[in-house]
């Protein structure tokens, strides 16, 4: 098997292509970037890895130059970013090349529109599975955890931590070498402006983001979190028929969120681009903290929620539950963006190799990898992560 890793000198793509190094069903991994250096580094620095690597110069934005590439790949793994501009542009293409496709796209824009080419990768007998980062990967897997306790299902969140204990989180990583913030943190802008998706009364709807959602769950667990543009909320709807609510949330502290919002109300107004918020996130300005700080009492703090978890309300036999899947230890997962994006896209790749895994179709997290299987090797490569489903 042949994986061309799109973006794999990149710093998820590097996380993914180390741990896909390791996997059994792989013959060769092209890191494939413009970076040419900086991929032939990582092939150099993985030599000794049962699979073979090799480096690739790839510009995504050049057709000729990927659908070369695509044409010689039995499965393609897209890091590269921003998702909106290059998701739906490298899918459309693996289709047109038969290359099976996986990414960890996080935007709901793009995932809605990569949704919409299924019916062409199932004629071309192309599998793809969008979303496999932290979130909706990991996320959208807890929640297939939490919705199987229940008979129906009326509210479904996937929740992610920013700045709790244990979220590992800190200004440290949030820069390039270049000193401009990593893309990441720019794509973050976009989900905490404008409006995003989420699902209300079972219907689609547009929302302002940072919502508050104040949560009771099993174990006493009560807390606030707040709303974000990421599309776990759209597809699980789809696949649940959730009946009321569901969102993607942050669970973050009440002065994170305050100067989240400063930012949001003057991206909206035209006073802050996407790129220049998120360079006052890793340098905020006096002003910008101090309205975040007058503003932070408004905010409700994530109290005694889990760090990163799924939460489904519904019936169960006939009766109101709720019901929490979350981590144990979500440590090995949270040490920064990249790690928490790169190891569950080459954990969801380890299934998508296998033939016998593989539908055609394009298929969010939780409709097309296995979230048994997904666990066990989360498991087996942390020592310490495990899933846990309460009920109430």
């Amino acid at each position: 098997m042949r994986v061309l890793a799109l973006g794999g000198a990149g710093a998820t793509g590097r996380v993914a292509v180390r741990v896909a190094a390791g996997l059994s069903g792989i013959g060769e991994i092209v890191v494939a970037d413009r970076d040419l250096d900086a991929a032939r580094a990582l092939a150099e620095e993985l030599k000794g890895a049962p699979a073979r690597l090799s480096a690739r110069d790839v510009d995504v934005a050049d057709g000729n130059s990927l659908s070369a590439a695509l044409a010689e790949a039995d499965v393609v793994l897209n890091t590269v970013g921003p998702c909106h501009r290059f998701g739906p542009l490298v899918l459309r293409a693996a289709i047109a090349a038969r290359t099976h496709y996986l990414d960890v796209c996080d935007d709901w824009e793009p995932t809605l529109e990569m949704l919409g080419l299924d019916a062409e990768a199932r004629a071309a007998g192309v599998c793809a599975v969008i979303g496999m980062g932290a979130g909706p990967g990991v996320g959208n897997l807890l929640a297939v955890r939490a919705a199987a306790c229940l008979d129906i299902v009326i509210d479904l969140y996937t929740a992610w931590p920013v700045d709790v204990p244990g979220s590992g989180a800190g200004r440290t990583g949030l820069s390039g070498p270049d000193g401009r913030p990593i893309a990441a943190l720019v794509h973050w802008m976009r989900h905490i402006s404008g409006t995003i998706a989420e699902v209300g009364g079972g219907r689609l709807v547009r929302r302002p983001p940072l919502r508050p959602v104040v949560l009771e769950l099993p174990g006493g667990r009560v807390g606030t979190a707040y709303t974000v543009g990421h599309p776990g909320a759209v597809t699980l709807a789809r696949g649940y028929r959730v009946a009321g609510e569901s969102a993607g949330l942050m669970v973050v502290t009440p002065g994170t969120a305050a100067y989240l919002d400063v930012l949001r109300r003057d991206i909206d107004r035209g006073r802050l681009t996407i790129g220049t918020a998120a360079a006052e996130v890793t340098e905020p300005t006096m002003w910008r903290a101090l309205r975040a700080a007058v503003r932070a009492f408004g905010f409700r703090g994530p109290g005694s929620l889990p760090a990163f978890f799924a939460a489904a309300r519904g019936v169960a036999d006939g009766r109101p539950a709720t019901v929490l899947a979350h981590l144990t230890d979500a440590s090995p997962l949270l040490r920064g963006v990249a790690e928490a994006t790169g190891v569950p896209a080459a954990l969801g790749l380890a299934q998508l190799i296998d033939e016998a895994g593989r539908r055609p179709g394009v298929h969010p997290p939780e409709a097309g990898i296995d979230p048994g299987r997904f666990f066990a090797d989360l498991v087996g490569r942390t020592g310490s992560v495990k899933v846990v489903v309460e009920v109430v």
